[in-house]
């Protein structure tokens, strides 16, 4: 299994040559306010879901975080040793008027490699396994269909995503919010590296 850290270390050096980190602060996942809502799913490396879905308008923010697990307050480290249940997940925070729940799954689905069991890219592990995790019986019928509806499509035979109720969700380290805008070039390294757009490219054709 690549690993993150290890990869990103690898290219301190090249760094001489950019501007220096972007400081950006991660964006809170209120859902408090009146019109906004929050989702969760996994598709692998947080890093990479959570740069997805902030491109998706509609979508306030993104935050990565731990969930789906029985470990209380899990650290990074711990998670991605394996053992604690969770898996590495984002939860979204949306406007409903702009995007709506179906519309998320829609573009989760087309962000992960559904086949693959206990593992997204190059990253193995049932810490990186993909997951919706829905949040009401709304959201459970949406998540259940769209994945019924996939199936019976045809265009894949087996479907490894988990769609659970969802429990805690505990935020990643602080390092880890907005990590693509905070270190661009090593997370670009690392998502190439990973394969991640090509295997998306293969499923699902071109964006």
């Amino acid at each position: 299994m690549i690993r993150r850290l290890a990869i990103a270390a690898a290219l301190i050096a090249l760094e001489i040559f950019s501007f220096g980190t972007v400081a950006v602060a991660a964006d809170a996942p209120s859902g408090k306010a009146a019109n906004l809502a929050t989702a969760i799913f996994a598709g692998g490396c947080f890093w990479c879901t959570e740069s997805d879905f902030e491109k998706l308008p509609g979508v306030t923010g993104a935050e990565s975080g731990y969930t789906a697990g029985k470990t209380v307050n899990p650290t990074y480290e711990q998670v991605s040793a394996g053992g604690t249940g969770h898996t590495e997940a984002v939860r979204v925070t949306y406007d409903p008027s702009k995007v709506s729940y179906t519309q998320l799954i829609e573009y989760f689905w087309h962000n992960v490699d559904p086949t693959a069991k206990d593992r997204q890219f190059c990253d193995n592990g049932n810490q990186y396994r993909s997951g919706i995790y829905w949040q009401n019986e709304s959201e459970r019928k949406i998540a259940e269909g769209s994945r019924d509806a996939l199936l019976a499509s045809g265009k894949f035979k087996e479907i490894h995503t988990e769609i659970i109720a969802a429990s805690k969700f505990y935020p990643a380290e602080e390092y880890h919010q907005d990590y693509y805008k905070k270190n661009p070039i090593r997370y670009n390294y690392y998502r190439h590296g990973c394969g991640r757009d090509a295997r998306l490219e293969a499923l699902w054709g071109k964006k």
